[in-house]
């Protein structure tokens, strides 16, 4: 038993800076900068039609400290792993080690450029090969690929190689992708940009596929089978080869999300049940930085048989020194039947680097170690919590939890409201309403790198809101409380919101 906690709301660092806004702060004739006289000859201004009304460019006029102040207070006002517990569930919001970016940023691998001849860059592709090697070893696949740039380009690429593996066979005829109702919703729209027909497979009452309903809808027009593997309700699916029976006999490929690759590593090779293709979050899995619109990257694995297919390039090591090569191993390569390219260059080189890094520092037993550890501290969580909120299925998960918030639901508090108190206690909200199965869903991940006293004050603090739910309801249906923005009329902010600062705001 852990030992008790006792949690109160943050106090936000709005309620202690200043708040106004940085137009708020202008005071006419103050400046940040002063430049210097210029030292060569100043250019005559385009004409009147090209430049903007000077009077109706409002823009502030502050001093250099102001301008410090403000954006370091914004800065503080963000929300990251870095500072905070981001239970984001099938979004493994994982600490991101600073050696990853410390490698990524050094000058060997930050100043060069993708269009360089392979000659010059061969600690590059060293790095690229390195790393298609070690992630086909974790997944079984030996195939790989690194060019898609997101996990959901990883899906599209993914399922263009399995619609030309079938072209190839002349079965050209097969266009149906079979999805379970309970996988990520990015799974029909990449099938439905590859150009499939999406047929919803069920899920049984134990959570798994409904292998009964999959016999029926396998048949001659099914392309591929997309299963999310531990699935979005936090589990492992036991019918698995029962499952890449079906499909294969079928005449289809299985395709495996691998965005739930963090409770598998070390465990499970997804090529040994029968998987012929997957896709892995580098972002999810391996550290890298996940979110705010950067540089993603979501490379594709593939059985031996499908690797001729791979998205161009991929980076191949010379078996021999042949004469003139002057020791260069590595080089880019097309595959024989390859998809082509699906993006500019080669993928988010400086992404890989991070995962190169991040794989290389653990080792084969440490990356192990991730997935035991995430798993134990997802039933942790759910055996701790299970007596307050229901469980979507009541049996031992993987790396996530799905909680329902039907009791407090019927209470008069929907689990939106809870995802709302979470933030006055500095905790991010977790994935809320998905899967779509389970009524009022909050989807919890803790991952491996959340010490025991995090997860602790987590309970906690999800029992101190179901009390609050009993005793004091408005507080939690108002909330949050305590940040610089509260509650929002969000459908208004999402069909007319409001871009530019006006004095009478």
């Amino acid at each position: 038993m852990s030992n008790p906690v006792t949690v109160t709301p943050n106090s936000s660092i709005a309620d202690m800076q200043d708040r106004r806004l940085l137009m708020d702060r202008s005071v006419t004739g103050h400046r940040a900068v002063q430049m210097p006289e210029p030292d060569v000859p100043i250019s005559d201004l385009p004409d009147d039609n090209l430049l903007r009304d000077a009077d109706n460019l409002q823009l502030p006029e502050v001093d250099q400290l102001e301008v410090i102040r403000y954006f370091t207070l914004l800065s503080r006002l963000n929300f990251s792993i870095d500072t905070n517990f981001y239970p984001l569930g099938s979004c493994t919001m994982k600490y991101n080690p600073k050696l990853n970016d410390q490698m990524a940023g050094l000058g060997g691998f930050a100043n060069i450029h993708p269009l360089q001849d392979d000659t010059t860059v061969q600690g590059a592709l060293e790095v690229i090969y390195q790393l298609q090697q070690w992630l086909g070893e974790a997944t079984g696949l030996p195939g790989v690929g690194l060019a898609p740039l997101a996990g959901a380009q990883g899906e599209y690429a993914g399922l263009l190689i399995a619609r030309a593996a079938l072209d190839a066979r002349g079965e050209s005829h097969r266009n149906v992708a079979l999805i379970p109702d309970s996988a990520h919703g990015t799974n029909p729209a990449s099938a439905a940009m590859a150009g499939l027909d999406v047929v919803t497979v069920k899920t049984d009452e134990h959570g798994n596929v409904d292998v009964d309903d999959l016999w029926q809808k396998a048949d001659e027009n099914t392309c591929v089978f997309m299963l999310t593997i531990p699935s979005t309700l936090g589990l492992f699916e036991p019918n698995i080869i029962e499952i890449n029976n079906i499909i294969h006999e079928a005449g289809g490929l299985v395709y495996a999300d691998g965005a739930n690759l963090n409770a598998l590593l070390g465990l499970v090779k997804l090529g040994d049940l029968g998987i012929d293709i997957c896709h892995s979050n580098l972002h999810k899995t391996f550290s890298t930085p996940h979110g705010g619109g950067g540089p993603g990257a979501g490379p594709v694995m593939v059985s031996r048989d499908l690797t001729d297919f791979l998205p161009e390039p991929v980076v191949v090591r010379a078996t021999s020194s042949a004469p003139g090569s002057q020791g260069h191993r590595y080089h880019l390569y097309r595959p024989i039947e390859s998809i082509g390219k699906i993006n500019g260059f080669h993928g988010s080189f400086s992404i890989l680097v991070r995962a190169y890094t991040y794989m290389q520092s653990l080792g084969g037993d440490g990356l192990r170690s991730v997935s035991e550890n995430a798993i134990i501290n997802a039933n942790y969580i759910q055996a701790q919590l299970k007596d307050r909120f229901d469980l979507a299925v009541d049996r031992i998960c993987m790396h996530e939890t799905v909680l329902s918030g039907k009791r407090q639901a019927d209470r008069g508090v929907p689990a939106l409201n809870i995802a709302k108190r979470l933030l006055d206690y500095g905790i991010h909200a977790p994935t809320m309403y998905f899967p779509l199965i389970v009524p009022e869903a909050l989807m919890v991940e803790p991952t491996e790198t959340e010490s025991k006293e995090t997860l602790d004050r987590f309970i906690a603090v999800m029992q101190t809101i179901d009390n609050e739910i009993d005793n004091t309801p408005e507080t939690v249906l108002n909330a949050p409380h305590t940040l610089p923005n509260t509650r929002l009329d969000e459908a208004t902010a999402a069909r007319r919101p409001i871009l530019r600062w006006t004095e009478n705001q």
